[in-house]
């Protein structure tokens, strides 16, 4: 099981209802937070999730209204929150922007007490924890260094207490051998494999995150049969050339990667104010019916074979604010 919070929705520039990209990811003990936008951490204050074990930070890429919040989040993970290293993930044109902006300014000039470890990421695995994985891929978007998070459950084989209580065997470590994989002997001498007593392999729950992209080709192996995908929704069909241009993506173009390859629900995230919130899930939901708008500080529960789950969400409709540009 996955949860996401997102502590803010909207594209370039913040509106009255929606701040700058960041969204928190809880898997049990582990946290993740992915960019950081101006306000992150009043947007955190705000969720009710807190600041603990949220110092993982993954980075989608490194325009402003993805790491400008940075600045004043390490200011208060070092001086309220006891944080003694932070670990931040993101291409090297990234950490670039990074490094000068806490390095040229934050730490410099406040001298705070804080290791910051900045993680240049390559396609691959970035975390393996006991019963998930978290895997970075490229994504073609404006400049180098553009990435997106895989989140994956491990697979496993449920352990099937019929069959053990058949084959005589007792409660206790035995059974936990062989959800390890391994053999054992009983005390009359039988060999009980692994395979006597697991069922089926089941997949785990399939999470990922693309933050802002010009393409959606390119992403259809990844986020084949995930059960949610994470994406922007910055423009609309009517102004596609407008998304090319800006490198990015349109909300019918990414509710057609959702039902190509098999997603089981979509989450449009980087809304702009040019439009009403209604117009964007229209627009996907003709096309892909099982697709959510996320506003500022709705809580989503994945699970696997289950309807993405929203536990929080912000009263009232939103309509657009002014027209925004985009970045």
């Amino acid at each position: 099981m996955f949860e996401i919070v997102f502590l803010g929705t909207s594209a370039s520039a913040p509106s009255v209802h929606r701040g700058l990209a960041a969204q928190a990811v809880i898997a049990g003990e582990h946290r993740f937070l992915i960019d950081c936008g101006e306000g992150t951490q009043r947007q955190i204050l705000r969720s009710g999730i807190g600041f603990k074990k949220l110092n993982r930070i993954l980075l989608t890429h490194g325009h402003l209204d993805h790491i400008l919040g940075l600045g004043g989040l390490v200011s208060t993970f070092a001086r309220w929150e006891n944080v003694d290293e932070i670990e931040i993930y993101g291409g090297k044109a990234t950490l670039d922007r990074v490094q000068a902006l806490l390095y040229g300014v934050v730490l410099d000039y406040e001298r705070l007490e804080v290791k910051i470890h900045l993680v240049d990421l390559k396609p691959g695995r970035i975390f393996s924890g006991k019963d998930f994985t978290v895997d970075t891929f490229p994504v073609t978007h404006r400049g180098p260094g553009n990435f997106g998070f895989l989140f994956q459950e491990k697979t496993r084989r449920p352990f099937l207490n019929d069959q053990a209580e058949a084959f005589g065997v007792p409660i206790g470590p035995e059974r936990a051998e062989l959800v390890k994989g391994k053999s054992i002997t009983l005390a009359d001498g039988r060999v009980i494999t692994p395979s006597m007593v697991l069922g089926e392999e089941i997949r785990g729950v399939k999470y990922v995150h693309v933050g802002d992209t010009a393409r959606t080709d390119n992403l259809c192996e990844v986020v084949q049969d995930a059960d949610v995908l994470v994406i922007e929704a910055t423009f609309l069909d009517e102004d596609a050339d407008t998304a090319k241009a800006f490198g990015h993506i349109t909300a019918g173009q990414a509710a057609r990667l959702a039902l190509e390859n098999g997603v089981k629900s979509l989450l449009l995230t980087h809304v702009s104010r040019r439009y009403r919130e209604r117009d964007v899930i229209d627009e996907a939901r003709r096309i892909f019916p099982q697709t959510h708008v996320a506003r500022d500080l709705d809580h989503y529960v994945i699970r696997r074979d289950r309807p993405v789950e929203r536990w929080v969400a912000m009263a009232g409709d939103r309509d657009s604010d002014d027209v925004q540009s985009a970045e």
